[in-house]
């Protein structure tokens, strides 16, 4: 199998992570050549990272993919022991994913636009806030999100918190993570973690990646490629 990724992907850092804490090496990373261009919507018609390539057959979406590996790898297990146990981890990665994630990847091109819309930068970053306070209240204290180990919520949790911690400074707002206390205590242990602390430097590395991008315009062109392939389809 083959694993289409980036490394600025907070949805394929999800994807890594889970590979990288349950020890596959059956799985090859590598970023797709035609990534943002009209052949690559061509190819995969959701247009986005990351992309399980199972022998040709090209499977989509992170949190799929996510529940696809979890089942043809099952050791060591990233979800609960019990029933219910897997029901908290799965509602902790989908505040990550959906509720903190989702709000920040839609306010990144804020963060670089050259007049921003104060009214879409206070609507998301307001759901990340008040979530954030929700994560604060079900999230565990003893340095990983549930049950004292790694499962797939941290996962969601640590590509999602990386970019509240870089994309709200870069519009003009606090980082919000320090004022709530669980969630907080919880950034600074994961962190120390092996396999989030590989994860936050592939991510580091793409954020720089993609600001030399955006200095030397070739981040314009690339996004200019990705909506004529859009227009194309309609």
């Amino acid at each position: 199998m083959k694993l289409y990724s980036g490394d600025l992907s907070p949805y394929s850092a999800r994807v890594r992570m889970q590979i990288y804490a349950k020890g596959i090496t059956d799985i090859t990373i590598e970023r797709p050549a035609t990534f943002g261009s009209p052949q690559f919507r061509k190819d995969h018609p959701i247009g986005r990272i990351p992309v399980l390539d199972i022998d040709g057959d090209m499977m989509p979406e992170s949190e799929v993919i996510a529940e696809y590996l979890e089942e043809i790898y099952p050791e060591p297990s990233m979800l609960g022991a019990t029933a219910r146990d897997t029901a908290h981890i799965r509602t902790i990665a989908r505040i990550g994913d959906i509720y903190i994630l989702n709000n920040m990847f839609m306010l990144s091109p804020q963060s670089r636009a050259a007049t921003r819309n104060p009214g879409i930068v206070d609507l998301l970053a307001s759901q990340v806030v008040r979530n954030l306070k929700a994560l604060d209240r079900l999230i565990g204290q003893d340095g990983f999100a549930c049950f004292g180990r790694i499962t797939m919520a941290d996962c969601a949790l640590v590509p999602g918190l990386f970019m509240v911690e870089n994309i709200l400074p870069a519009v003009g707002l606090d980082n919000p993570i320090s004022v709530n206390a669980n969630v907080a205590a919880y950034w600074t242990a994961i962190q120390k973690n092996e396999h989030a602390a590989r994860i936050l430097v592939e991510l580091h590395r793409g954020l720089e990646e993609r600001r030399e991008m955006i200095r030397n315009g070739s981040f314009e062109k690339l996004m200019a490629q990705a909506a004529a392939a859009m227009a194309e389809e309609v």
